[in-house]
């Protein structure tokens, strides 16, 4: 479903992605995890058509989003970081502008525009000003808009972020019932956050790729440099991770 090869992404000599390659098959959750800074946001920026690459490829079903743009645009549902919302609009009335941006009409912008409200939490500020929300309705709203055109593929750049617990296993359930009908690739630098919903797992440090797999794998991986604590959870497995990039094979790691 989305194949990334070789992505490279430089500005003048900083290289903010250096020959990044991982797949994300159909009705797959994929999260890229990292430190702050890590490349995590570049990459999700090449992979929606906002930036350019040096070079690599983008290919979301067999359509290079590179060549052509427009077309995987359409099959793309986008939650940046900061979510692309209208202050001066209402709730409603921009959800239904995004709509018609995605070139939807009659009753399929209806049903479509329901099911947002309704699967979004939306329905307590329906007809509120989105200047007036909280952080944690701005998330929902733009995380309604990346849906209301039913895009067969997600990209979220942390989709929690201000929400509160509560909200944030909300979400986390959505993403899980989403998978079941697109692929979804989510950022973060929330460990609970990979742990509790991803598939598969790409670990992405000072822009290369450090490990990807299953949770599984991935503690398999430390195993093999020799850790025999009887439990390892994500946090450790990041950490030591981490560490093999920074030390020589000689060393032990330490988690």
């Amino acid at each position: 479903m989305i194949s990334v090869e070789s992505l490279t992404m430089k500005y003048g000599s900083f290289t903010a992605l250096d020959k990044v390659s991982f797949q994300a098959k159909e009705k797959e959750i994929v999260g890229l995890l990292g430190p702050n800074g890590a490349g995590k946001t570049t990459a999700m920026r090449i992979i929606t058509t906002y930036l350019h690459p040096s070079s690599g490829t983008v290919k979301i079903e067999d359509q290079d989003a590179i060549e052509n743009p427009i077309e995987v645009r359409k099959l793309i549902g986008y939650l940046p970081e900061t979510a692309p919302l209208y202050p001066d609009m209402m709730v409603d009335e921009y959800l239904r502008f995004v709509g018609e941006a995605r070139e939807l009409e009659g009753s399929k912008l209806a049903v479509r525009l329901k099911w947002v409200k309704e699967a979004c939490g939306l329905g307590p500020v329906w007809k509120h000003t989105i200047s007036e929300l909280s952080k944690g309705y701005k998330q929902r709203t733009g995380l309604a808009q990346a849906l209301i055109h039913d895009p067969k593929v997600l990209v979220l750049d942390e989709p929690t972020s201000g929400l509160d617990p509560l909200q944030v296993m909300g979400i986390r359930e959505l993403i899980k019932e989403l998978s079941k009908q697109k692929t979804i690739i989510f950022s973060t630098h929330i460990l609970q956050e990979v742990e509790a919903v991803a598939h598969r797992i790409v670990i992405i440090n000072e822009g290369k790729i450090v490990s990807q797999g299953t949770q599984k794998e991935l503690e398999s991986q430390v195993r093999g440099l020799g850790e025999t604590s009887p439990y390892l959870n994500l946090e450790k497995i990041f950490i030591a991770l981490l560490t093999k990039n920074k030390k020589s094979k000689k060393e032990p790691i330490q988690v």
